[in-house]
């Protein structure tokens, strides 16, 4: 069984053939950073207007590199949410659309489920139950999953999100956007004790997270110090020690309160290097593991969409001929299988 996945929640177009038996068969990738960078952001009317120009060509190289037809193909999966609405009309339709056209199931799929799912496209995959970290630009959660669909969200972000942290601190610190690998790269000449960040809620019960306050407080130490290029590599480095540290600290809280010693960790800020050692040095204490996907795999991506797509398809899951995107859409309102 073979499936097409279509991303388009964001400011990525990802498009990729899932099989079965023979995993990723051909995938590709398309960021808007450019289209984007001007603005210091991601303009949302500018992003649908590039996944409407990309998406249908990189289905076309997509199914070239497999060497495959749609007459090969079992279904087509897209990311029916959450994320920005018009981004997710044009995935959504164009999904339905070839759906319908090929006379396949379509199969919308949940952003951040594909993200969960991410690290099963590896060949060392965890076994169920285990605790999720799901950490990117736009959410941060701390999920129990005992099953594809069995989910327990266990803390989230009350503001903003790590990933929306590390861009807005890199913006203060005149880094490009997306700020946030600028910013891990700076932090590698930083020196370590110069400044002291807080490790926000980590100070009382419960797993939620707060980043807004960190970025707040790396503002007030840029405006009050003479910033020179040793200052910005102190600032980045004491600012992703804060949130590595405050992750870590949530994520080994999370493990002991649900009994459990695999954590998996998904979503862009997953390529963090720091993070992913931190994380690995906790689990291993805990007699435990911690997994990820590939680097290439925690941004967004078709590969995702398309696993956690079979996954439903497998299970009979699928839409009739209409669709609907959902920019909010709870991860533990889906249905187990």
């Amino acid at each position: 069984m073979r499936i097409l996945g279509i991303e388009t929640s964001c400011d990525e177009t990802g498009i990729a053939i899932y099989d079965e038996k023979e995993g990723i068969l051909a995938h590709r990738l398309y960021s808007q950073i450019a289209v984007h960078a001007d603005y210091g952001g991601v303009v949302p009317e500018l992003a649908s207007r590039d996944h409407v120009r990309k998406t249908i060509p990189l289905i076309k190289e997509v199914l070239a590199d497999a060497k495959l037809t749609a007459k090969d193909l079992d279904g087509v999966a897209y990311t029916a949410g959450p994320g920005l609405v018009g981004a997710l009309l044009v995935g959504c339709s164009i999904g339905r659309s070839l759906a319908y056209g090929w006379n396949l199931p379509a199969v919308p799929v949940h952003h951040m489920e594909g993200h969960l799912l991410a690290p099963m496209l590896e060949d060392d995959v965890p076994d169920f139950p285990f605790v999720a970290l799901l950490v990117s630009g736009g959410h941060t959660m701390l999920v129990r999953v005992d099953g594809i669909g069995q989910y327990e969200l266990l803390g989230e972000s009350v503001d903003d999100a790590a990933g929306e942290a590390f861009d807005k601190t890199a913006k203060l610190l005149g880094l490009d956007y997306p700020g946030g690998p600028a910013l891990a790269k700076m932090a590698e000449t930083g020196k370590k004790g110069r400044f002291k960040f807080p490790r926000p809620m980590t100070d009382r019960p419960g797993l939620d997270f707060s980043f807004s306050g960190l970025k707040t407080f790396a503002a007030n130490t840029i405006h009050k110090e003479e910033m020179d290029k040793q200052t910005h590599a102190d600032v980045a480095y004491a600012f992703q020690e804060a949130v590595v540290d405050t992750l870590a600290i949530k994520c080994k809280r999370a493990l002991l309160q649900c009994e459990l010693k695999r954590l998996v960790i998904a979503g862009g800020v997953s390529a963090n290097t720091e993070l992913r050692a931190k994380l690995e040095q906790i689990t291993a204490k805990l007699g435990g593991k911690v997994y990820y996907p590939r680097p290439e795999f925690c941004t967004d991506n078709g590969a995702m969409i398309a696993y956690a797509g079979m996954q439903r398809l497998k299970a009979g899951v699928f839409a009739d001929l209409s669709f609907k995107a959902t920019p909010r859409w709870p991860l533990d309102t889906l249905a187990a299988i």
